[in-house]
């Protein structure tokens, strides 16, 4: 009797160190279009939380409270035919800070291009060497995306296998009709995510994801100062990407992600010479410009 609960202790343990790397959250809004077809919709958003949940994408070992948190939200808005759909995917991740119980976000992309084939019951398939579908390998692209975003914020460009797989999942999409993964259709598409941050001229938003979080919030529970100033040299090192491209999609992403918490990391700062960082937020990220304002309220 010991041996058998000290086998099931063995394969429990087992089971719990070689989990799925994500823990995605996955919401389909098929109102606009449903009908009387909601099940259908209900298979949709069951086969993509276990196409994304179940499947190992690493070689690494994770333990269940390691898992990666995030949320996949698809908004459905034509039915083009009877298993054609169009809409909007978002996909947003976080990871934890050390030494407390806050995550910081490390993504936060809504993809207007979605429009895909989903035939019901038909279980999802992706390979790396090839072009399965568009719904899977828009799926599947974005996950190497959380995994990128989220190995980059632990080690110095640690996610860079999981950008390589991305860019193969691009380019084996170059086949597909549909919009989103070509350089010529649009200079916010999945195309200009993967292509710039592969690009040499990017290190230092790569370089920024690791500084912001394992130097900076990391610490930021023992050494707020030390923690604020690395973020700050961090996002000062942005400005030659700006000087460059300075619509870049990426820089969009990363401040659809961070613009609140950096708003409230300045706001409630001591040490930070915050006209200097409203005016460099301003300046690299002037969508938000009139938000950063709030840095110097009282408020």
């Amino acid at each position: 009797m010991l041996r058998i609960l000290f086998l099931l202790f063995l394969i429990f343990n087992s089971y719990n160190s070689i989990a799925q790397e994500l823990n995605c959250t996955v919401t389909v809004n098929s109102r606009q279009v449903e009908g009387s077809e909601k099940t259908m919709f209900e298979d949709l958003q069951r086969a993509v939380s276990e196409f994304v949940n179940n499947r190992k994408w690493t070689n690494d070992q994770f333990k269940i409270e390691e898992k990666i948190e995030c949320n996949i939200l698809i908004n459905l808005s034509d039915r083009i035919s009877t298993n054609k759909f169009k809409g909007t995917i978002q996909i947003q991740a976080r990871r934890p800070i050390f030494g407390t119980n806050y995550y910081s976000p490390t993504m936060n992309v809504l993809d207007k291009n979605f429009t895909f084939e989903y035939n019901q019951f038909e279980p999802l398939q992706y390979t790396e060497t090839s072009y399965d579908g568009e719904l899977p390998a828009i799926l599947s692209f974005y996950v190497y995306l959380i995994l990128g975003f989220d190995y980059d914020s632990f080690s110095l460009e640690g996610g860079t296998p999981y950008f390589q797989t991305a860019m193969k999942i691009l380019n084996n999409a170059q086949s597909s009709n549909e919009t989103g993964w070509k350089a010529f259709e649009d200079q916010s598409n999945r195309y200009w995510l993967i292509e710039n941050y592969m690009n040499g001229q990017f290190k230092p938003l790569r370089k920024l994801y690791y500084e912001y979080h394992r130097k900076g919030f990391d610490v930021m529970s023992t050494n707020p100062a030390e923690g604020t100033k690395a973020i700050s040299d961090g996002l000062m090192a942005l400005k030659p990407i700006h000087s460059v491209k300075p619509s870049s999609y990426n820089l969009q992403v990363f401040f659809n992600a961070k613009k609140d918490e950096i708003i409230q990391l300045y706001k409630g700062s001591t040490t930070a010479n915050k006209q200097e960082i409203v005016t460099l937020l301003s300046l690299i990220d002037p969508g938000n410009a009139n938000n950063y304002q709030k840095i110097l309220s009282n408020k």
